[in-house]
């Protein structure tokens, strides 16, 4: 379409917003990654296949040298900018993505790591071997030249290097480094972990939070914060108290940034209750995904799209982009993405996390020896769990459920973040732990033999099934095998060995890591959402570590996948409460 042009003027007659609205902050401060005609004209006239390649492209002259280049080209074609002429002028002050970093060996990279010697099947040990291979392939530095003309990149520069998720994903992200960084543990490279947390580290000092993924477009919105179980994974591992010590007050100010920014209180039963949720005040589409926010917010009213923008990156911020889960209910209309409603909603994943920090810093607080802080944390994470207990446990049903602040209830569908809470350590009693394996033979997610399903719903969204995906799975097993139930161990077990069997046969016939799988055709990559599914990858490598090193004398390549047998569970849990009754 050589001859078509893209009339700003009339696109505002017709009311369409072309980044931030006046009542709104825009995502970021830069006038070409974040909002502007500049980004407007380009996204719209699609000239890539995925949002995201133009605002990871750097500049080749300074911003406000681009910014008047293109001024000075809108006016010569009366903002009518030809489609050609666009498209040179973006190859003429815009390099190719991927320009910012550099594939980089990390230098703790071992080629034979002691976790290798602990798993007893062979082809299970050489499968390993090439996924410990991979961190060299994930492997990145930030090029001098960004450190010198930050102004030039959308990447947010960071001091050490670091491992990506892989694929288009080509900065590292929050919550994925968590798994990712695990895996390192497991894989004996400390220092390259010791590198990512003070990153982000750096990352709460200077902006005040950690941004969902290292580029400004990323600025206004987190993910799931994690900082603080990272910290206590690298501290269990080294005892480094010294490191601790000089950052526990950066740690403090991440959860502040949470308390002052994603608190609500939720009236229930007389009382008012303090929990957290997504939420994410800041206007115009996401900059990575510019055209499709724009095209889904034009089919609403006018007065609408703002917050729907707004929705969407709540939706971004909790990792989970997207998924039914934030379009569910009745003031859901349509039950689709456009109807996306995530700061509506009390998740219990989110809040799981934060209680589980707040345990950890009053740990923290009282190995540094300062108990009035210790105490301060102690008492926050009480009445978190006295809030979750109160408006999202479900004694009948036996999990916890998101809390739907419109219509007063909780969400009844599954999710395996429905168990985070056990995950989290908030919540492991005996009755507790029963209540939740029954929770999952009712569900049938026991019968699922690739992996844990991220909902049952069949939405088209990526966070829906078919899909599986490594940290839910990580939240149900774990959470179980800590629990001191023998059953649940056993299931969680079980559980492993379906998602490692997945893992490694996809990569025997791909030769190729994931970051979702498709578990209902026989395992395979997963798909739907707003971009093809994506290999390398971080999390999805790191969960296998874990595993691996949990059950590596137990589990196996074989072709027989473990199911769970309802009537097995049944049996188990009449013979604890069969147990329970007889001790009274």
């Amino acid at each position: 379409m050589p001859g078509h042009s893209l009339a700003l003027p009339l696109l505002l007659l017709l009311g369409l917003h072309l980044g931030a609205s006046q009542d709104l902050p825009p995502p970021c401060d830069s006038e070409i990654y974040c909002y502007g005609p500049l980004l407007h004209a380009v996204q719209m006239a699609k000239f890539y296949p995925d949002d995201k390649q133009f605002v990871d492209m750097p500049m080749t002259l300074p911003p406000g040298q681009v910014l008047q280049k293109f001024n000075n080209l809108s006016t010569a074609h009366n903002s009518s900018i030809p489609r050609e002429q666009l498209q040179n002028f973006v190859k003429t002050y815009f390099k190719a993505k991927g320009q910012e970093l550099e594939v980089w060996t990390p230098e703790d990279w071992k080629e034979s790591p002691k976790i290798l010697q602990r798993i007893s099947d062979p082809k299970l040990r050489t499968w390993a071997e090439k996924l410990n291979q991979l961190w060299k392939k994930l492997g990145r530095k930030v090029k001098a030249e960004v450190l010198k003309e930050p102004e030039r990149f959308s990447l947010i520069p960071s001091r050490h290097p670091f491992i990506v998720p892989g694929g288009r994903f080509l900065e590292f992200y929050y919550w994925d480094s968590y798994w990712t960084m695990e895996g390192l543990l497991v894989s004996e490279m400390t220092q390259t972990f010791k590198g990512m947390l003070q990153n982000f580290l750096d990352q709460v000092t200077t902006l005040g939070h950690i941004p969902n993924g290292a580029r400004v477009y990323y600025k206004q919105r987190s993910q799931p914060p994690l900082l603080t179980l990272m910290m206590d994974s690298y501290f269990k591992h080294t005892r480094d108290e010294t490191f601790l010590r000089d950052n526990i007050d950066t740690l403090a100010s991440e959860l502040d940034f949470w308390a002052t920014n994603r608190s609500i209180s939720v009236s229930a039963g007389g009382k008012n209750y303090i929990l957290s949720r997504y939420y994410v005040p800041y206007g115009g589409p996401r900059p990575e995904s510019y055209s499709k926010d724009f095209e889904l917010a034009s089919t609403k009213p006018e007065g609408e799209r703002e917050n729907l923008y707004t929705e969407l990156k709540a939706g971004a911020e909790s990792g989970w982009d997207f998924s039914s889960r934030w379009f569910v209910g009745k003031l859901s209309k349509p039950n689709s993405l456009s109807g996306i409603r995530t700061s509506r909603l009390v998740p219990v994943d989110l809040n799981a996390i934060l209680c589980q920090a707040e345990a950890l810093m009053s740990q923290f607080y009282a190995t540094l020896g300062n108990k009035t802080q210790a105490q301060k944390y102690q008492d926050q994470r009480a009445q978190r769990m006295e809030a979750m207990q109160a408006l999202m446990w479900d004694q009948q049903r036996g999990a916890w459920f998101d809390y739907d602040l419109d219509e007063k209830q909780k969400n009844p569908e599954f999710y395996p973040s429905n168990l985070a809470p056990l995950w989290a350590g908030c919540f492991q009693d005996s009755k507790v732990v029963d209540q939740v394996l029954k929770y999952l033979e009712d569900n049938k997610i026991l019968n699922y033999k690739h992996g844990i399903p991220a909902s049952l719903k069949d939405s088209g969204e990526q966070w829906d099934l078919p899909n599986a995906w490594a940290p839910l799975q990580d939240m149900v097993i774990r959470g179980l095998a800590n629990s001191n139930s023998k059953r649940a161990k056993e299931v969680a077990f079980q559980l492993a060995q379906n998602w490692i069997k997945t893992n490694y046969d996809v990569f025997s016939r791909t030769s190729a890591m994931y970051e979702k799988y498709n578990i209902t055709n026989g395992g395979q990559p997963g798909g739907g959402g707003e971009y093809e599914v994506q290999e390398g990858f971080g999390w999805t490598n790191g969960m296998a570590f874990m595993l691996l090193d949990r059950y590596g004398q137990q589990l196996t390549s074989g072709s027989q996948t473990v199911l769970v047998q309802p009537l097995c569970l049944v049996a188990g849990l009449l013979s604890t409460l069969l147990l329970s009754f007889l001790s009274q």
